[in-house]
């Protein structure tokens, strides 16, 4: 596809370690290497989750100062929030912390927010997505089990939608999946092709 090739022009860097990113961006066809830099997931009290997720891909794209000298480097960064009742769920610290946010999730809605910068030079595109999750109510052995046997641990909220608890925890989502999973994807694709190819 001729779009798509004009993507193939650019040092695409996807700065995430997330698998669950790799594996959305690869699908979607975008060429692209992975260069992930560690960055601390802090943020100042009082912001929205709006506001909470464009300082943090912002604050992890400041890494990457010294590839954006490159005029044909861009560099995607991410990041994903949860939020329940107002109150933003990042990633679990230990087993007892995963088990007590999905406890707080179980039986409920929250909101899924992902933030997106894409960067080329000093130019500078910021997109956000959010969608809805419902759980439906989820037993102390179900939680458990989910727990036990995957990785909650580098997902906010403690789950994965694409997991075993995806499949029978969620009874409903509004807006897109692939943000529930951590990157609205669409969105990164049309803002490619609009940045870099018309």
């Amino acid at each position: 596809m001729e779009l798509l090739d004009c993507l193939k022009k650019y040092d695409i860097i996807l700065g995430s370690q997330s698998p669950r990113r790799k594996a959305l961006m690869e699908g979607a066809g975008i060429p692209f290497r992975v260069e992930a830099r560690p960055t601390e997931e802090v943020f100042p009290e009082g912001l929205s989750p709006v506001e909470v997720v464009k300082h943090l891909c912002r604050q992890k794209a400041r890494e990457f100062s010294g590839e954006l000298k490159n005029p044909l480097a861009v560099v995607i960064t991410a990041d994903t929030i949860v939020v329940h009742r107002g109150r933003i769920i990042n990633k679990p610290v230990d087993e007892a912390d995963a088990i007590a946010m999905l406890t707080a999730l179980s039986g409920s809605t929250h909101e899924v927010y992902t933030g997106v910068c894409i960067c080329r030079g000093s130019e500078v595109h910021y997109l956000y997505d959010r969608s809805a999750v419902h759980f439906r109510h989820l037993t102390e052995e179900e939680i458990c089990h989910y727990v036990e046997h995957y990785a909650p641990y580098d997902k906010a909220g403690a789950y994965g939608i694409q997991e075993w608890i995806g499949y029978v925890g969620i009874n409903g989502i509004e807006g897109s999946y692939h943000n529930v999973m951590g990157l609205p994807v669409h969105k990164v694709y049309e803002a490619l092709l609009e940045m870099l190819c018309s």
